[in-house]
C-alpha cells in the first residue's frame, strides 16, 4: 500500500501562484502514474494532471494547461504541482492519488 501526504495549500489572490507537494511513502514498488485531483463544494472531483512515475510523461486538463506544471523527485518520492496564474475557479481541495490510494487533500483557495 502506498500513503500520499499532501502540502502547500493556502489562500492566495487571483494572478497568484500556489507549489503543492505530495510525498509518497510505503510500496513505492507500485508506483506508477500519480495524479492530482481537485473538488470544490457541491461538484466532483477532477482531475487535473499526471505524471508516469517511471518515463516523466505529463497529462493535463484542459482547465489547466499552461498554468499548471507537475513535476516529479525520484529521489525525495515526491510529485509536485506548481500553479500559476490561478483563478477563483481553481479554489477547490487538492488530493493526489496513486494505486487507488488517495491523500487527505489540501486546500487551495484563490480570491478575487
Amino acid at each position: 500500500q502506498v500513503q500520499l501526504v499532501e502540502s502547500g495549500g493556502g489562500l492566495v489572490q487571483a494572478g497568484g501562484s500556489l507549489r503543492l507537494t505530495c510525498a509518497v511513502s510505503g510500496r513505492t514498488s507500485s508506483m506508477n502514474l500519480i495524479r492530482w485531483f481537485r473538488q470544490a463544494p457541491g461538484k466532483d472531483r477532477d482531475f487535473v494532471a499526471g505524471i508516469d512515475w517511471s518515463s516523466g510523461t505529463k497529462y493535463y486538463a484542459d482547465s489547466v494547461r499552461g498554468r499548471f506544471t507537475i513535476s516529479r523527485d525520484t529521489g525525495m518520492n515526491t510529485v509536485s504541482l506548481q500553479m500559476n496564474s490561478l483563478k477563483p475557479e481553481d479554489t477547490a481541495v487538492y488530493y493526489c492519488t496513486c494505486a487507488n490510494n488517495w491523500g487527505q487533500g489540501t486546500q487551495v483557495t484563490v480570491s478575487s
